[in-house]
């Protein structure tokens, strides 16, 4: 008995890539506490543009892999995107709200 070959099938012609599908980043609905949100994972080679935060209220710089969420009911628009760090993204639950204050205010209290 020959060992077994293993042959490229002819016939079976693999799919092109489509580069814009790649530079979108893959998009999937996810479920939390607060509802059903669209998340869409960035790469770092379409990540053109500096965006803040929300989970941590840091800028992430062009370059750096991130994801955008928007609410998956239908009723959002392109004013209800938000860019994460994914970290934040995942983090998000277990963080309580950022409070915004001056240098000159107390740290605690």
């Amino acid at each position: 008995m020959s060992p077994r070959r293993n042959h490229v099938r002819r016939d079976a012609a693999p799919e092109p890539i489509d580069l814009e599908r790649v530079k979108r980043g893959v998009e999937g609905v996810q479920t939390w506490s607060d509802g059903e949100w669209q998340v869409r994972n960035i790469p770092a080679s379409a990540a053109t543009k500096a965006y803040r935060c929300p989970g941590c209220d840091q800028e992430i710089a062009p370059g750096v892999p991130h994801l955008v969420s928007w609410p998956a009911d239908g009723r959002g628009d392109l004013a209800d995107r938000r860019h994460w760090h994914t970290g934040c993204w995942r983090a998000r639950e277990r963080r309580t709200p950022n409070i915004q204050r001056s240098r000159s205010a107390p740290r605690y209290g």
